[in-house]
């Protein structure tokens, strides 16, 4: 059955979802990364995202996910479009490996940027990487190089990050420098591995 051990690790964009996930790769989590199942899925379906969105997206089958990014976050009805698109065959794709990973019996963390917004995964336990707005967007803009204009749009994408912390099982706050942020992967590993002991 799938999902039995399964924990999400969700958050924001910018609030430091990858810092994370590789600390508690450190711990031996095991990981299904929708991101890269969300990339192989566009450059499969290349010639439907042309069909779709037109031929300057997509060159030798390979999707051009910077400029598709700025299309679909521009423009909420393209957005719905691509997302009614990979939506379930990255659905499908998550719960072949996270069949696999039940096998184990043991927890493993799903990363789904969008967990809370697709409301599509029967998974009970979650962790939100945690950080303010304020930090968010100064981080998204030093990473990206976004004017401070396209930052908030795509902060504004996704469901804010004080209702997200709400919702998550468990909450890494990621305010800190790395250091406080290992304090907290470190006492998130605990009560995840307590919870399924």
């Amino acid at each position: 059955m799938a999902f039995e051990y399964a924990v999400v690790l969700t958050g924001g964009i910018a609030t430091g979802k990858s810092s994370a996930t590789m600390l508690l790769s450190l711990y031996g989590f095991r990981f299904i990364d929708a991101d890269k199942i969300a990339h192989a899925m566009l450059d499969q379906h290349s010639e439907k995202i042309v069909s779709l969105f037109g031929s300057e997206f997509a060159t030798d089958g390979k999707v051009d996910r910077i400029k598709l990014g700025a299309l679909v976050f521009a423009d909420p009805e393209k957005r719905k479009a691509l997302e009614s698109l990979l939506h379930p065959l990255i659905y499908d794709e998550i719960v072949l490996q996270s069949e696999v990973q039940d096998r184990f019996g043991k927890p493993y963390i799903i990363d789904i940027p969008l967990f809370f917004e697709g409301n599509r995964y029967p998974i009970k336990k979650s962790i939100v990487v945690y950080t303010s707005k304020t930090k968010q967007l100064e981080r998204l803009m030093k990473r990206d190089a976004y004017s401070q204009e396209d930052a908030m749009r795509r902060i504004e994408s996704q469901m804010d990050i004080e209702e997200k912390r709400k919702l998550a099982t468990y909450v890494i706050d990621n305010n800190g420098d790395l250091k406080q942020l290992q304090y907290e992967c470190d006492r998130v590993k605990d009560e995840i591995l307590f919870a399924f002991s």
